[in-house]
């Protein structure tokens, strides 16, 4: 009779859980399962080689040749891979590729140095983090100073997800230090070792009448990786709503939205900074979806060439 009533408890475990699994409900986000592609072929200005570069865009599978500023249409994605045009010099920045897995592909994030070489005179170098994230990139490049104001980051967005999954795998350089390497400055050695960075903020913005844009932090989950790992599938991340700070989860990293700041298209169509000013409530609606996975976490030329972070099948858990 013992034997029974265990079984009975069992069986009736058992049963609640799969009912809440059942229950847990994942949408993909738009193009997240990554194994659609745009392939632009840019030709780079003759002083620095004429070399013809593929840079790859998440998006419906298209190829565009030519050197015209990347407009996408259908996908949210916005991604490190960006046409430059600095002095009537075009050139073309790679760091995100397509990489066969499975039957699709997945995302491969590279932290590397590009090199810019004119006429044997000039070798500038430059360190360059992969990055892909919701929003987009307003090409061409003009210069170091004024890239961030050209990175429209989120997307309008008015849910309320529980957390965030995809499937990762992540190789560290496996140096104890990072670089700090801006192209005409001296190269210089920053403290700590390179981790990739996955980061998901829900905002509630709004714009006053000089164009101005605020925002309020309504959502947050911020992960970092320390150590290489073969792939790790469905991996999940809660999302925490609402002031974090007293949450023991809360680490003071997760407050910002990382060393940079970040940029949105107001109504007037300016690039102006969103100026996040306080934390919102559990119960306020967000208004946009911020999400980027890169492969080195502390901010522009700053990194450990070798890094890599693999992402594929992207979604949201209600």
């Amino acid at each position: 009779m013992v034997v029974n009533n265990r079984l009975g408890y069992l069986f009736v475990f058992l049963g609640m859980s799969m009912a809440l699994y059942a229950q847990r409900k994942t949408e993909v986000i738009r193009y997240g399962d990554l194994d659609q592609w745009v392939v632009r072929k840019i030709t780079e200005s003759a002083i620095i080689g004429k070399e013809t570069k593929t840079l790859y865009c998440v998006g419906p599978m298209d190829t565009i040749i030519g050197n015209k500023p990347f407009e996408p249409k259908a996908s949210p994605w916005g991604s490190s891979n960006v046409m430059a045009r600095v002095s009537g010099i075009t050139k073309a920045s790679v760091s995100v590729y397509p990489e066969r897995r499975d039957e699709g592909y997945c995302a491969r994030l590279e932290t590397g140095i590009e090199s810019i070489s004119a006429m044997g005179i000039m070798n500038v170098k430059v360190l360059v983090g992969g990055c892909l994230y919701l929003g987009r990139f307003l090409e061409p490049a003009k210069n170091s100073s004024e890239t961030w104001g050209q990175i429209v980051c989120g997307i309008p967005f008015h849910q309320k997800p529980t957390s965030l999954l995809f499937d990762y795998k992540v190789k560290l350089s496996g140096d104890p230090n990072r670089i700090k390497l801006s192209g005409f400055s001296k190269r210089s050695e920053v403290n700590g070792i390179d981790m990739p960075l996955v980061n998901l903020f829900l905002q509630k913005r709004w714009e006053d009448k000089d164009g101005n844009i605020f925002a309020k932090r309504v959502g947050t989950m911020v992960v970092r990786y320390y150590n290489t790992t073969d792939w790790r599938n469905n991996a999940t991340y809660s999302i925490m709503y609402g002031d974090i700070t007293g949450d023991p989860a809360y680490k003071p990293h997760m407050m910002r939205l990382q060393v940079e700041e970040r940029y949105a298209i107001n109504s007037k169509g300016e690039s102006v900074p969103v100026k996040e000013v306080a934390w919102g409530t559990e119960e306020d609606a967000p208004t946009h979806l911020l999400l980027q996975f890169t492969s080195s976490h502390g901010g522009a030329y700053i990194g450990s060439p070798g890094n890599s972070l693999w992402i594929d099948n992207v979604k949201l858990v209600y």
